[in-house]
């Protein structure tokens, strides 16, 4: 306790010294022939063993790339045990799921095709699909080169696509970059974000996704349920409840809030963390200038999603 409480002081004393939040780049290489291969596999049932669910399912890319359910339903129905993150910016994370089980993208895809509770397949039963596909065989050949699709082909594609889905430009990076002002109730939501320590977990290019932290620093957590956190990684008891840091990009776009969903507004989830994890309480003028400056988080929608 006593070293995050130090941390957020460091943080707290140097905010205007650097800031701590970075632009998400203009310029976004990837290949494009791939990438839209890989759209077409992310929303495609046939990656489901019942042909009902497809990536798009749980990550609406069209709306914020998360769920607006608390918990998505996969497989015959099966109920997910956790709410599902944007997978908007992803390729900024250091880690993927909530409990940073996921190094990178690859492995963050191959996860809910082989969970029987998301889309309940495996390799080979993917590759007897795709590979019986006409179109996918053509477009895969051109893409790749291959007259047989193997599987980790079809996980590149679909990587290569969420690696094209970065929301750049939006208004508080066109601020970062000094190419416009924000309103004074914006700035100083900014400010208030950063004065009470907000961006010690929020910060760098994709502002959260970098680092994890206790859900209730300050104040105890309390769930019914027992969630899968990074406690399930490391067997470690000091790990519970201790979860990836959210995005805040887009994430006025993306209730519900929280590993759990319990927060169906922005208002609420700033309330919550406040008293949770920062130990403090905001007036409601607090949170509403705090939520001005989120929204001014909402970046443009990614290129790869325009019709072609």
């Amino acid at each position: 306790m006593f070293n995050f409480i130090l941390f957020v002081l460091l943080v707290v004393i140097n905010v205007n010294a650097k800031e701590p939040i970075l632009p998400i780049p203009l310029e976004n290489n990837f290949n494009e022939e791939k990438a839209r291969l890989g759209m077409a596999l992310f929303s495609d049932p046939i990656l489901s063993k019942d042909n009902s669910t497809a990536c798009i399912s749980c990550h609406n890319i069209y709306e914020g790339g998360a769920d607006r359910r608390i918990v998505s339903l996969g497989y015959a129905n099966k109920k997910g045990n956790i709410q599902s993150p944007t997978v908007l910016n992803a390729k900024y994370n250091f880690k993927q799921f909530w409990n940073g089980r996921a190094n990178n993208l690859i492995e963050q895809a191959d996860g809910p095709i082989n969970n029987p509770a998301e889309h309940n397949m495996d390799a080979k039963t993917v590759e007897d699909r795709i590979n019986k596909s006409q179109i996918y065989k053509e477009n895969f050949k051109k893409a790749y080169g291959v007259t047989y699709i193997p599987y980790k082909l079809v996980l590149a594609a679909i990587v290569e696509f969420e690696n094209a889905l970065t929301t750049p430009n939006a208004k508080f990076d066109k601020f970062l970059r000094n190419e416009i002002e924000l309103s004074p109730d914006e700035k100083e939501g900014y400010k208030l974000f950063k004065q009470y320590g907000c961006v010690t977990c929020h910060n760098g290019v994709n502002i959260g996704g970098n680092s994890f932290q206790k859900m209730g620093t300050f104040l105890e957590y309390k769930s019914d349920i027992r969630y899968p956190d990074r406690s399930k990684i490391t067997n470690n008891d000091e790990h519970i409840n201790v979860f990836k840091v959210p995005t805040l990009r887009n994430i006025n776009l993306t209730p519900p809030y929280f590993h759990d969903g319990s927060a169906k507004t922005l208002k609420e989830a700033i309330t919550k963390m406040s008293r949770h994890n920062l130990g403090v309480k905001f007036s409601d003028k607090q949170a509403d200038k705090i939520i001005l400056f989120l929204k001014t988080l909402d970046g443009e929608k990614p290129k790869i999603l325009d019709s072609k």
